[in-house]
């Protein structure tokens, strides 16, 4: 579990995850850890460390124990638990990025362009066009694809961003039932984003898996492979 850092302003926001990560996956939270892997890989089936996705997997569920899941010691994240523990003393600067973590925007997305340091990308949900900074996901976005991902600000420009490692790519051909999910979750507020945002994940790992399978059963709101 291995992240590279990403230096902000001189703060090494990715070395401040692990950290935490270390502590709150470590042996006093294996169960946690255990209770987590059931309900993120639920019903996706389990990928074989030998397969090209398994890193990408592992960090999308590391992104999401760190940033949705509630500890069950704690009922808040690890994110919102760091100040909670005595275990964790950290000092003024990473308490900062702290800070920095917990203003962090998760949806879907939509890619319109790149520029020469940064990418123009459309929130689905809101509409609204952001900035991200080149970081580790820069290259083989298309514009036919929706994706999910977290958006960490920058500490150098308000309203600039960065990715965590976690982004997951939807294939084209489930748009229309993305679309229709986005439009439904906006009429009803009751709908809980991050439980859609799961189910997405579990549809793309089903799509990797049941080539033979038509997509339409996959992304589909029928739940007829039990998603």
């Amino acid at each position: 579990m291995e992240l590279a850092a990403i230096k902000v302003e001189g703060l090494e926001v990715f070395d401040l995850i692990q950290k935490v990560l270390n502590h709150f996956a470590g042996p006093l939270f294996k169960e946690d850890i255990k209770k987590a892997k059931a309900e993120f890989f639920d019903n996706s089936g389990v990928l074989e460390e030998h397969t090209q996705l398994f890193e990408v997997r592992m960090q999308q569920f590391f992104d999401w124990y760190f940033f949705t899941r509630p500890l069950s010691g704690f009922g808040q994240t690890p994110l919102h638990s760091v100040f909670l523990t005595r275990e964790l003393r950290l000092p003024e600067s990473e308490n900062q990025i702290v800070e920095q973590l917990r203003k962090h925007r998760h949806g879907i997305f939509e890619f319109i362009k790149m520029k020469s340091d940064e990418l123009m990308i459309r929130d689905l949900f809101s509409g609204e066009k952001l900035k991200v900074k080149k970081s580790f996901w820069s290259d083989g976005f298309d514009s036919q694809e929706f994706f999910e991902a977290r958006l960490i600000p920058t500490a150098a420009a308000k309203g600039d961003f960065f990715f965590t490692r976690g982004l997951c790519f939807h294939p084209k051909e489930g748009k229309k039932f993305i679309l229709e999910e986005i439009k439904r979750h906006k009429k009803n507020p009751d709908l809980n984003h991050e439980d859609f945002f799961l189910r997405l994940l579990k549809m793309r790992y089903k799509f990797e898996r049941y080539r033979h399978v038509k997509i339409e059963m996959i992304y589909s709101s029928e739940n007829k492979l039990g998603l």
